[in-house]
């Protein structure tokens, strides 16, 4: 399997949408704030093999202090090969200068999180609200 793992802005819609209804995100209903969104990251990271689209990441930015990394989605035919690593760690080297790296992980990606050098944020707990059901 050749993953070619690339910080870019070039996405397709169609391509976006199947990729989060693989992966059960309600953000596929709203494929028109889903897109800009994601286009007006700090930056954006996907997977491709043979150009199809993989997997996808963002990072929201100040630029200069703190990055929060709100989606990272990889299609469930490619989960547990390394995929999702190697997309965090092309972000995590580009904001490796930054005060605070932050993430929000459901339960059963504690555990993924943890091995890339996340932990949780002491006494902290992430806070919202949220209108979506699920993603």
């Amino acid at each position: 399997m050749n993953v070619e793992i690339s910080l870019e802005d070039t996405i397709e819609t169609k391509e976006v949408i199947e990729l989060y209804k693989a992966n059960g995100w309600s953000s596929a209903e709203k494929p028109e704030k889903l897109i800009p969104a994601l286009r007006n990251s700090d930056a954006l990271v996907t997977a491709r093999i043979s150009r199809e689209l993989i997997g996808i990441g963002n990072a929201i930015s100040d630029g200069s202090l703190v990055v929060y990394y709100p989606h990272m989605l990889v299609h469930p035919n490619h989960k547990g090969k390394g995929v999702g690593r190697a997309m965090m760690e092309k972000l995590k080297r580009k904001y490796k200068l930054f005060h605070q790296q932050m993430l929000t992980a459901d339960t059963d990606a504690f555990g993924f999180y943890e091995t890339l050098g996340f932990e949780r944020a002491g006494k902290t707990e992430p806070m919202w609200i949220y209108s979506g059901n699920e993603h």
